[in-house]
């Protein structure tokens, strides 16, 4: 072991992804969560291009493919339900709208957790409360009371985060809210929902459904234009009343979808937003997936930012010998420009589905070209060192895992 310790905020899918990888480089790990477990269900994520080579790197190929959602493609209809367009999972070598790995966030976390918590010590229940950073490390005190120096704290804990808010600024200064807001939950599958996504749209707003595992359920997915959003992330029920209030009078099945949202397990709505800042580090504290660079769920990257971010910023930290500012330099080097792709086709995918004004001009046709370029540098845009003669070992440590610091 390097004898390096490092401490983790998020326990979701960059967390975790990371532990994994830091923990082979020979740092000893430690992931803090403010849930009292690991979050199940959540909105389905996916892996293309460059991420898909990472996740083999992990060896953890076979467990993700097995956990996948066994969507078969994606139709968009018109209201009422006739298919317009067809997207088959296994278009563009499965990288294409509707990426052949396909995995709902909570059940990749846990495949995540279950290959890292016998080598990395997972802290439940608790949340950083205080930091101080100095040249030769960093002191934490942890909201259950507890006290610890770590050489190396990285946020991995989302948009909203935390961390960042403490380290960096306000989340006012680095979030960038696209003008949309995106709603999910499970359902009773009464829609007859089998292996297709299926999702109607119109300017500004779309309703869909996924198919889940369990094919007793689906995944309804509700989207709408909003420049002045303003509802606390955290009051679900403001939430709903203004999902209702927004999907009045849409059609297809809107309004069956909506007469769920009181029973439903697990709803969650948010505004579609980036992160975008000049840096993603200070000092010896750096930030990692949505907390550095959100793309939003609607670029359908920001797994692969995070899965590929954790590889890159735990191998550039190992092969910098773990100096913090050589590390955390050539990680932001290699990734930046993907990110920026990413965030890109997010925004472009965001003005799909805008309003048009009605005395706004027509469109113009894209540049088909760069856009497939673009595509492309989103997808596959980043090199994966191998970095050899890094220290790299998978072997499991004693399982330290337990709940609450304090």
């Amino acid at each position: 072991m390097s004898g390096i310790r490092v401490l983790v905020a998020g326990a979701s899918i960059a967390g975790p992804a990371l532990a994994h990888w830091l923990h082979r480089r020979g740092a000893e790990v430690t992931v803090v969560e403010r849930a009292p477990g690991l979050r199940p269900g959540g909105q389905a994520v996916d892996a293309r291009g460059v991420a898909k080579e990472v996740i083999r790197r992990m060896r953890l190929d076979a467990a993700v493919r097995a956990a996948c959602t066994d969507t078969a493609g994606a139709y968009i209809v018109d209201m009422d339900g006739k298919v317009l367009e067809t997207f088959r999972a296994d278009d563009h070598g499965g990288d294409g709208y509707i990426a052949d790995i396909e995995i709902l966030r909570g059940d990749l976390s846990r495949v995540l957790h279950d290959d890292t918590r016998d080598g990395v010590e997972y802290v439940f229940g608790d949340r950083i409360a205080e930091l101080t950073q100095d040249a030769d490390g960093v002191d934490v005190v942890f909201a259950g009371g507890d006290r610890r120096r770590f050489d190396l704290v990285v946020g991995a804990d989302g948009l909203h985060s935390a961390l960042r808010a403490m380290v960096f600024g306000p989340h006012e200064q680095f979030v960038r809210h696209l003008g949309m807001v995106l709603a999910f939950y499970t359902v009773p599958n009464e829609f007859g929902v089998d292996r297709w996504l299926i999702d109607y749209q119109e300017p500004g707003r779309s309703a869909g459904l996924r198919p889940l595992p369990d094919a007793t359920r689906a995944m309804a997915m509700l989207s709408f234009s909003a420049a002045d959003f303003d509802v606390d992330y955290r009051d679900v029920e403001a939430q709903k009343r203004l999902l209702r209030e927004r999907m009045a009078s849409f059609g297809w099945m809107t309004p069956r979808i909506l007469a769920h949202v009181d029973d439903t397990p697990d709803f969650y709505l948010d505004q579609v937003a980036q992160v975008v800042m000049n840096r993603w580090s200070n000092g010896r504290v750096g930030l990692l997936g949505d907390a550095a660079f959100s793309s939003s769920p609607m670029s359908g990257g920001g797994t692969g930012l995070a899965v590929v971010g954790a590889y890159l910023l735990a191998g550039e930290l190992a092969a910098a010998d773990w100096d913090p500012e050589a590390g955390f330099a050539g990680y932001e080097e290699r990734m930046r420009s993907f990110v920026e792709a990413n965030q890109e086709i997010g925004r472009l995918h965001v003005h799909s589905r805008d309003v048009p004004a009605p005395d706004a001009e027509p469109s113009p046709e894209p540049d088909m070209e760069a856009l497939m370029e673009l595509v492309e540098r989103a997808i596959n845009g980043v090199e994966l060192p191998d970095y050899a003669g890094v220290p790299d070992s998978g072997a499991p440590a004693a399982s330290q895992s337990r709940v609450g610091l304090a």
